[in-house]
């Protein structure tokens, strides 16, 4: 049985899910191209979604863009473009990238601007009942109106008046009050409203596209945990206010990318595009890297993780490639990898654990082939369970844009070696020392790193 944390319990709970398990994400604001923290969110949803179709159950997943926000309209007054064109670039930027990442396409991908209407009927339906209320064409969400607020964070409501702000030109009843609909401001885009022209706030976003594409109560709904409070709190106050049911079974969230000692984050500036990692590292490096870490612990950034990460799939790719002994005697028996593979992933998706019964699998299957055993079966099995951690172990993809030609060289020095022309292999290992590409040798293989790396 899987079994996974749920923040709002605070436990490891069963999934008790049958059938179709329906998955909402919140999604990027595409202001700016995404960075590897995006790509780690992204991964560990994607790697959630494979195993629960690994193990025979149906998925809906549903994941956002916010395309419109403060930080879009600032971004795009300063670059003299259109929030609509500054979104569409960004948003084809991640696409292409999640691709290139592996990472299976949400069943449906909403955008804001285009889901209005669902937000002003779920706004209106909580003027009505009180639970919201207008002021100066804004619409204020009533706080402790909901008795249960602050479930999911743990946060009480009078600890957070005492530290709220209001905003200049909010006219709220109280400082913890959030906003459902913005009014109008100059140069900003609008839409209609019984309010007046004016645009959605953030967490009405979410909770509108969730219930139009999954109902009105989700099996799974997650996110990064920053997101905790105040969006999904809020998410939560003003969903199940208007339904009267149940928002989500369960809180998934899942740890930061830091880098520098804070959290990835584009408003700090401290990132490492998406677009670079894919460049330096290959994609299976960064599944592979992320994987390594489990998915609620931090995953700090460094070069030599992501070179390590590399280094492991191409030791990976190795043993699922590597062409087997015709006619050997003895079979791998792949089970028992098996086994503690899904014993890790139903264990709060354990990808560590899972990740490190592959690398057994793996050095089982070079000793045996080196010993004429048959394997097919194993690298089959190696293949297909690396696959549900998205990881793809074909040629070339571990090594970023240099990655075939290292590559090619390893397999000139594997050859010279063979010939006993030691001095031209090590002449070709020094040259290519020189040039930031550190081979290591072992039992299983020649695997490489790049020792040195020009800045991103």
């Amino acid at each position: 049985m899987i079994r996974l944390y749920n923040t709002q319990s605070r436990s490891v709970e069963e999934l008790a899910a049958e059938g179709e398990v329906k998955i909402y994400v919140c999604g990027v604001t595409p202001y700016s191209r995404s960075h590897l923290g995006h790509a780690m969110s992204a991964i560990v949803f994607d790697v959630l979604r494979r195993y629960l179709e690994f193990r025979g159950l149906r998925t809906l997943h549903v994941s956002n863009y916010t395309d419109i926000d403060d930080k879009l309209i600032n971004r795009a007054n300063e670059t003299g473009t259109t929030v609509k064109d500054l979104a569409e670039r960004h948003i084809a930027e991640l696409e292409g990238e999640m691709e290139e990442l592996n990472v299976l396409p949400p069943h449906v991908r909403p955008r804001a601007t285009e889901e209005i209407a669902g937000m002003l009927d779920i706004i209106a339906g909580l003027v009505e009942s009180g639970k919201a209320y207008e002021s100066g064409g804004d619409v204020y969400y009533r706080v402790r109106t909901f008795p249960t607020y602050g479930s999911l964070s743990g946060k009480r409501v009078d600890e957070l008046r005492s530290g709220a702000r209001v905003e200049v030109g909010e006219l709220k009843e109280d400082a913890v009050d959030f906003a459902l609909w913005k009014s109008a401001k100059p140069g900003e885009p609008s839409w209609d409203s019984p309010w007046g022209k004016g645009r959605p706030g953030w967490h009405i976003e979410c909770s509108a596209m969730a219930i139009r594409y999954l109902g009105e109560t989700l099996d799974i709904h997650g996110g990064g945990e920053d997101l905790i409070f105040p969006h999904h709190e809020n998410e939560i106050a003003q969903s199940e206010a208007y339904t009267g049911k149940p928002f989500s079974h369960w809180w998934m969230h899942h740890g930061w990318m830091q880098l520098g000692g804070e959290k990835m984050s584009k408003s700090i500036g401290n990132i490492i595009s998406i677009e670079d990692g894919l460049r330096t590292y290959g994609a299976d490096a960064i599944r592979l890297f992320v994987v390594n870490s489990h998915y609620r612990s931090p995953l700090v950034y460094s070069e030599e993780g992501l070179q390590a990460a590399r280094s492991g799939a191409a030791r990976l790719r190795q043993a699922a490639r590597r062409p087997g002994a015709p006619g050997g005697e003895g079979q791998v028996d792949p089970e028992p990898f098996r086994g503690r593979f899904i014993e890790a992933m139903d264990d709060d998706l354990n990808t560590p654990r899972a990740l490190a019964s592959l690398f057994d699998l793996a050095r089982e299957i070079n000793k045996r082939i080196d010993d004429g055993a048959l394997t097919e079966a194993a690298q089959g099995t190696l293949l297909e369970l690396a696959g549900v951690l998205g990881l793809r172990l074909e040629e070339g993809q571990e090594g970023g844009d240099i990655g075939p030609f290292v590559e090619l060289l390893i397999e000139l020095r594997a050859d010279l070696r063979q010939k006993r022309e030691f001095e031209l292999a090590d002449r070709l290992r020094s040259r290519l020392s020189d040039l930031g590409v550190a081979l290591e040798d072992s039992p299983d293989g020649t695997t490489w790193r790049i020792e040195s790396l020009a800045g991103p």
